[in-house]
């Protein structure tokens, strides 16, 4: 991986303490946290030119790049991010930041709480997007970055940007929203209940203090990640690369794997039951299910989104069932009924949900486009950097960096 391949390089990340306690929506509060985030690209003099990427469900901080000790560990979005890609790091400087709650090095379950050196585990606070955005604007504010060219996210990180547009209209000039949606249907909700069942009713879960107990509930987690990853491929897509393919030359008329989609089920749900934590998943799914801006407008997401300023892009993919384009319209709607600067794209893609994530042609070239507009606009051109000292301990290799940026992050 070089410079020239279109890569940012070796990346390190670093931990960043925050010593204010945190008030969540909930009432909960946390007497100081840590966020884990890396940088890529330089800021500029007018500090103009940064990008915040907000992350999915199961990824991180570790948006693009790779790291040194492992050049395999190379970020999820990096198609996405780099030198002459879409959002080109010779132009902008970006953000990615893990979320409080992760089990990828940020204050989450998996924690120790000093006040009781036990992990937080059923202890740690419901966490909404809205908690993560307030978290990510006191980053910004150690970063010294007073207004963001852009916040941009898929998937889950879509609904974080989207709530920056309205939390923080003076903090950014642009929102990037792809794959997302204002509210989850009750279908989404149900999928989530399921997969929470199918941890929460492990025997090793042990109420989410399972840590004290030496073990993991890897059984529930691994069919949590099955129905979850299963909603996040189109029908067309899984038939594609799988169909009806057997493992074997012929039907074993038994109910063990047998069939080619079973196998790769099973592989995926085992992988990502070996790093991540159950808890994670718990409030992760919750935070997606208490999404909906519009709840305290008496469900109008006009109203909701009228405080927004800046401008935005809404990409949405035809094929993505689990969050649907017609759910990206319905943000688009808001939009223009408030008169704001906003550009959609429907990609006709085959992928699904995790088309977000993919190489399509189309879908960069619209990110592109927006991209080179704003550089413009913010002055992301400029050459001159800004005088700055990442704050935080830098991480060289992290006992919990076990698989940041593997595997998909819808």
């Amino acid at each position: 991986m070089s410079h020239a391949s279109g890569s940012v390089g070796a990346v390190t990340a670093r931990r960043l303490h925050f010593a204010a306690p945190l008030r969540f929506r909930s009432g909960a509060t946390l007497d100081g946290y840590d966020l884990v985030y890396e940088t890529y690209g330089t800021l500029n003099a007018a500090r103009s030119n940064a990008v915040l990427v907000c992350h999915a469900l199961n990824a991180s901080h570790h948006v693009a790049g790779y790291y040194a000790h492992d050049p395999k560990k190379v970020g999820w979005w990096d198609n996405m991010i780099g030198p002459g890609k879409p959002l080109d790091t010779e132009r902008f400087f970006v953000v990615g930041v893990n979320n409080l709650g992760s089990c990828f090095g940020s204050t989450g379950p998996g924690s120790l709480d000093w006040a009781s050196g036990k992990h937080y585990g059923s202890r740690f606070p419901v966490v909404t997007v809205e908690d993560w955005v307030a978290t990510q604007t006191r980053l910004a504010d150690a970063l010294g970055i007073e207004r963001f060219a852009a916040v941009m996210g898929g998937s889950l990180g879509g609904m974080q940007a989207l709530s920056w547009a309205t939390l923080y209209p003076d903090r950014l000039a642009s929102a990037i929203v792809v794959a997302a949606t204002p509210k989850l249907t009750a279908q989404n909700i149900a999928f989530n209940e399921v997969a929470r069942r199918a941890i929460v009713t492990d025997p090793d879960f042990h109420g989410g203090d399972y840590y004290e107990h030496g073990v993991k509930p890897k059984r529930g987690l691994r069919l949590a990640r099955m129905i979850g990853h299963i909603t996040y491929l189109s029908d067309g897509a899984m038939m594609e690369k799988f169909g009806r393919s057997l493992r074997a030359d012929a039907i074993g008329y038994h109910f063990d794997i047998d069939f080619e989609i079973e196998s790769y089920l099973k592989h995926q749900s085992e992988k990502f039951a070996e790093y991540f934590d159950a808890n994670t998943y718990l409030l992760i799914t919750r935070a997606l299910d208490y999404f909906d801006p519009a709840h305290d407008f008496g469900g109008n997401l006009t109203a909701a989104i009228a405080p927004a300023k800046c401008r935005f892009l809404v990409v949405s993919f035809t094929s993505d069932w689990r969050f649907s384009p017609a759910r990206s319209r319905e943000i688009v709607k808001a939009l223009v009924d408030n008169r704001r600067n906003v550009a959609y794209a429907e990609i006709d893609a085959p992928h699904g949900h995790d088309a977000f994530l993919l190489d399509d042609e189309r879908y960069h070239a619209v990110a592109r486009a927006h991209f080179d507009n704003l550089a413009r606009e913010v002055g992301a051109d400029g050459k001159t950097a800004a005088s700055i000292a990442l704050p935080g301990e830098p991480i060289g290799r992290p006992d919990d960096e076990e698989a940041l940026a593997s595997g998909f992050a819808a």
